[in-house]
């Protein structure tokens, strides 16, 4: 979700074959779990002593039998050591604990009429990594922060620890006062008592849940009010980020208000608090109450470059995918991750643009298409692992996102909404399958998409196509092939999926939508002339790898004249005809003039590899480009036309640039070509505070390069 993304189109030809390190078939079947009770409702109550980094605590739990005969109930508790057990009435039960259990002998059989009510007391003492005690540094104020994601809550708190049971709760807190607590749901209120200088914080999340979802968030927090009308809006940060973080999330009620109107289902929960944990990377949804890294607030400068805006997305929209509607089991994730992910480049598009969400959606098969080369491929409902985690992968995120981009391709927009709001209407509150998925979409359309889901959930790999074309030009006719060669690779099928074909000619634009069923297809189109353009994929709705050769007029017609997409794809297949001057003076015209950055960035570093001197005025008037990747690119062509004058220039760079990553290419640029009468101007460049330390990093790079020289 944070990383500078190359060319998709020439990282992975179409017959590009690489060794996989992982044999994930290797890997254990896992089933879901079984069940004797269903968990109601938990009221937890915790003294947290923040010196000592440790807390006693108390769950009472509600609960109802699955079936008749209930006589013991077992309890996920890991790390945790249970000191006493009793029931409704207090009185002592019997209960014995292992590593990660806690079976409690009841003191009757219970029916599944039957509702049991036992509370469990308990101590914990050492560091587990579902609640961490982290210690105050320059950077973060003392804190508890919790991290309940797959399994860790019965780290902290004894409870059925498993996505499909869903729970109720009130987590009641005892600190020291000068801390502030943060949990999911309404805050019923915080009591006082002076005498031990400590307070307690209720907070009762009134709606079902699961236990992965909880959070607990203990620190010296600012707390910053906003709101979506009567929706309380909060940004828990630290005392110091105050204004930067007014900035960093002032979008938040616009998202939400947009992801509202685009599920057709309101926001459904009694608040929605983001909350700083320091020792988080991105983000991690909990139920109203959402955890983000450090980096998600940045300076008006930091801003230009490290926006959070699709991660702060991504994690609004499990409010609905993942918090309302959970997956069952684990093999499911894509239920939450993939509309998630899904979800974050609607809200881009929407926001940002068409382009920018097109180059992001871009983004997100390159993402996938890196792990199925370099690692594995595997189908996306997956029940084989050796832990959860591992299925929360490029597979269940960006590959699940893009297979729902054609799944709305298919359906159409109206069909594929209501859809979305049907299925979150029908199944809200609780957990879900794929399966109820599948048969909300032919209940809402109509449509048997069986084979869809068959082909792109069930089994792995994707399409890999060669494009081939000819002109008649005595009978006017168009003869497109298109060949499916993910064969190739084990358990890939030959899919059956619609592709629209663009046809455009000086006059007009024809697009005719073929079916793909075969592993070889051809397809005639009459046509009143050769068409300028033939565009395979026309709208770019396909997950692919492919060829299509095409010649240098029409590569040169589409970098000048397609969308977005197009246009990046043509000015990197451009590069087959590099010797050519028409070939250079289309890069040069794009690199100067194109709408979009990537492709003007792309053009750039095309340009660059031909180390023509003659460009140099090409690439410094790049240097002054509004987009930062941009100005980056023009510095490293620069870098090859003419080494002589760089380090006066990187010098510039880095002293006028607003980009943190512009300054930091002029530092790793003056490590590479600089000598030791640099290392002054690097030792200050390292005190440079910048998102993800990139200045500061480049800096220690640099310094490096110019020492292991010498």
């Amino acid at each position: 979700m944070k990383h500078l993304i190359l060319s998709v189109f020439l990282l992975f030809p179409a017959m590009l074959i690489r060794a996989q390190t992982i044999d994930i078939y290797k890997r254990p079947v896992q089933h879901e779990r079984s069940r004797d009770f269903d968990a109601l409702h938990y009221r937890i109550v915790l003294d947290v002593d923040m010196e000592n980094k440790s807390l006693t605590g108390e769950n009472t739990i509600t609960l109802t039998p699955l079936n008749n005969g209930l006589e013991t109930i077992v309890l996920d508790a890991l790390s945790l050591v249970v000191t006493e057990v009793v029931d409704r009435n207090k009185a002592p039960l019997s209960f014995s604990q292992t590593e990660d259990k806690v079976s409690i002998s009841l003191p009757g059989t219970y029916m599944h009429t039957d509702t049991v009510v036992v509370s469990v007391r308990y101590y914990l003492k050492e560091q587990v990594k579902g609640l961490r005690f982290i210690d105050a540094t320059e950077k973060n104020p003392f804190q508890v922060s919790s991290d309940c994601f797959p399994n860790k809550a019965r780290q902290w708190i004894p409870c059925y620890d498993y996505p499909h049971d869903k729970i109720t709760q009130d987590l009641i807190v005892t600190v020291d006062a000068k801390y502030k607590v943060l949990s999911n749901g309404s805050l019923i209120g915080i009591s006082e008592n002076k005498r031990e200088g400590n307070h307690t914080y209720h907070w009762k999340q009134s709606l079902p849940h699961s236990t992965y979802l909880i959070n607990l968030s203990i620190a010296d927090y600012a707390v910053i009010r906003d709101s979506l009308g009567s929706l309380p809006v909060n940004y828990w940060v630290y005392p110091w980020q105050v204004e930067d973080a007014k900035r960093s999330f002032k979008k938040t009620p616009e998202m939400i208000e947009f992801f509202s109107k685009l599920y057709q289902y309101d926001y459904p929960w009694e608040k929605y608090d983001q909350v700083i944990s320091a020792y988080m990377g991105g983000g991690a949804e909990a139920t109203s109450a959402t955890l983000l890294g450090e980096a998600a607030i940045t300076n008006r400068r930091g801003a230009l470059d490290f926006s959070f805006e699709g991660v702060i997305a991504h994690e609004i929209a499990h409010q609905w995918w993942g918090d309302l509607v959970t997956l069952r089991s684990w093999e499911h994730t894509w239920m939450n991750e993939s509309f998630g992910t899904y979800s974050d480049y609607m809200y881009k598009k929407h926001e940002w643009g068409p382009d920018e969400g097109a180059y992001n959606l871009l983004g997100k098969k390159n993402a996938y298409l890196r792990e199925a080369h370099n690692r594995y491929m595997r189908p996306v409902v997956f029940n084989r692992y050796e832990s959860p985690g591992q299925n929360f992968d490029s597979h269940t995120y960006p590959k699940g996102a893009c297979i729902l981009h054609m799944l709305r391709y298919i359906l159409g927009d109206d069909s594929f909404f209501r859809t979305l709001s049907t299925f979150l209407h029908r199944h809200e509150f609780q957990p879900v399958t794929t399966q109820d998925f599948m048969k909300c979409v032919k209940d809402v359309t109509g449509k048997n998409m069986d084979w869809f889901f068959e082909q792109f959930l069930f089994y792995p790999g994707h399409a890999v196509f060669e494009v081939s074309k000819k002109w008649d030009e005595t009978t006017k006719t168009l003869t497109l092939k298109i060949v499916q060669t993910q064969d190739q690779w084990d358990k890939v099928p030959i899919y059956k999926i619609p592709v629209n074909i663009g046809l455009i000619s000086a006059q007009d634009k024809r697009i005719e939508t073929v079916w793909l069923e075969e592993k070889t297809e051809v397809f005639e189109f009459k046509l009143d002339a050769n068409p300028l353009l033939v565009r395979f994929d026309e709208g770019n709705y396909l997950l692919k790898e492919w060829t299509f050769k095409k010649p240098v007029e029409e590569l040169i017609y589409q970098a000048r004249n397609d969308d977005m997409t197009g246009r990046l794809w043509a000015v990197n297949e451009l590069h087959e005809f590099r010797e050519s001057q028409k070939t250079v003076d289309i890069w040069s015209v794009i690199a100067e003039h194109d709408s979009f950055w990537a492709v003007r960035e792309a053009a750039l570093s095309q340009l660059a590899t031909l180390k023509n001197s003659q460009l140099r005025d090409i690439f410094h008037n790049a240097l002054n480009d509004t987009n930062s990747k941009v100005r980056v690119a023009a510095l490293l062509a620069l870098v090859n036309s003419e080494q002589k004058d760089i380090i006066p220039l990187c010098h510039k760079m880095y002293q006028t640039d607003e980009s943190y990553l512009v300054m930091a290419e002029a530092l790793k640029l003056i490590g590479k070509y600089g000598d030791r009468s640099q290392i002054k101007i690097l030792n200050e460049a390292q005190k440079t505070e910048s998102p993800r330390n990139v200045v500061s990093k480049a800096a220690t790079e640099a310094i490096d390069m110019i020492n292991n020289r010498e």
